[in-house]
């Protein structure tokens, strides 16, 4: 398949072999020893197999045991890369006393919360959701939609039409409560990829904790969701090298030994992550209102600052291809679309049931695909707001401290996984 806005003479003379050797470079994985695997597991565990999504019934299981449980808590907490926390786990007590049993396992492409949600609402890869970025294009209206704030966006059963895992299980008659900001409750990204949850608001982190265990309490067998974004926002507003950052993660730290200490004796703890983090300094970032001729053939600037997707003019591929790949250099790999998607970043090829809607979501990717790979990022001043601009922590490339997440389990009981 040749990009949207290529032809297949273009597409023949981008190739770019770096990624396939680069030991940098994390390709993400979309079976047990990714974040699709994390419900899908949990689900099992709760006496649901869900077929067609990765299963610890695979004879190559890679993830750590979920062993069966009557109840279950999944924790996500937002930006709690593997690196990280294995970097500053003196900040982090109890989470680190599950560390020597973690799983490390890959979020996807892009490393970035709307695509992590999809992948773990689904338990799909980004090319199955089609949640595939930051900012993505609408073919339809050849303008992009936020697929975070999901302002004036397309219709999220439709741009989202797979029954997601917490759908499944309510049909199989295991209740689950999804505990969250209350902005979330009823958003595009929320009826997208986490659909078929009750949802339970708890804004502050001291209301968290109790709102968990009160739904556990309240169903014999259930699944309980709870989002923790505190550490992504001190990330991304002050860096994950900085004091602000510690003292998230010791705030839930905090909460979760607390929760832990207080959970009905037949109920799973299960602690993931969307996606890690990497602080990339101002001077060290690519401005398109500094390098406009960066922007010559591109219609778009999607993806966000460490992942950009560029939708190009027709007929411009080539041109705008060696341009980036010229100015970046050993920075980031620069791949065209079905580079990118041969390579494996938005998930497998899947079966021949599915070309359809592989077709359909493709399109919605950028016609040149961009992870960097060193300290540097892309933003356009010009058009981009300044609170996005100011972000010192950022993510979405495939590096490590981006791509790998923690599994952190506690088994019914109270033992380690």
């Amino acid at each position: 398949m040749v990009g949207l806005h290529e032809s297949p003479d273009e597409a023949a003379h981008c190739g770019s072999v770096s990624a396939a050797t680069d030991p940098e470079l994390m390709t993400p994985r979309y079976d047990g020893a990714g974040l699709a695997g994390v419900l899908p597991a949990v689900s099992a565990a709760l006496g649901v197999p869900l077929p067609g999504l990765p299963s610890p019934q695979d004879p190559d299981w890679p993830m750590p045991a979920v062993p069966p449980a009557r109840r279950a808590v999944v924790v996500l907490v937002d930006g709690l890369g593997l690196e990280l926390l294995r970097r500053r786990s003196g900040h982090a007590p109890y989470l680190r006393s599950l560390l020597p049993d973690a799983g490390a396992i890959t979020s996807g492409f892009p490393s970035t919360t709307a695509t992590s949600m999809g992948t773990f609402g689904t338990g799909l890869p980004p090319g199955a959701h089609g949640l595939v970025g930051y900012e993505v294009l609408v073919p339809e209206r050849d303008r992009l939609v936020n697929e975070l704030s999901w302002l004036d966006g397309p219709d999220p059963l439709a741009w989202q039409p797979s029954s997601t895992v917490f759908e499944q299980l309510t049909a199989a008659d295991v209740p689950v409560t999804m505990i969250g900001p209350a902005y979330f409750d009823g958003s595009g990204l929320t009826r997208a990829a986490l659909r078929g949850a009750t949802f339970r608001a708890a804004d502050q982190p001291h209301a968290r904790v109790p709102a968990a265990l009160a739904a556990l309490r309240a169903h014999p067998r259930c699944l309980v969701y709870l989002y923790w974004g505190e550490v992504d926002r001190a990330g991304h507003e002050h860096g994950c090298a900085s004091s602000k950052w510690g003292e998230a993660v010791e705030e839930v730290d905090a909460a979760l030994r607390r929760l832990a200490g207080q959970l009905p004796p037949d109920t799973l703890l299960v602690v993931t992550a969307d996606h890690g983090m990497v602080d990339i300094p101002f001077a060290d970032r690519i401005d398109l209102a500094i390098e406009p001729e960066l922007g010559d053939g591109v219609r778009h600037l999607g993806g966000e600052a460490r992942s950009p997707q560029l939708y190009v003019r027709p007929g411009a591929t080539t041109d705008v291809w060696q341009r980036w790949n010229e100015r970046l250099g050993d920075q980031a790999h620069v791949l065209t679309r079905q580079e990118a998607l041969d390579a494996g970043w938005f998930g497998p090829p899947g079966t021949a049931e599915a070309a359809i809607r592989r077709e359909e979501v493709s399109r919605r990717i950028g016609d040149i695909v961009i992870s960097c790979r060193s300290a540097v990022a892309v933003v356009d001043s010009r058009c981009q707001p300044p609170r996005l601009l100011r972000l010192l922590g950022l993510h979405g490339a495939l590096t490590r401290d981006e791509v790998l997440v923690p599994l952190l389990i506690r088994h019914p009981g109270g033992g380690r996984g």
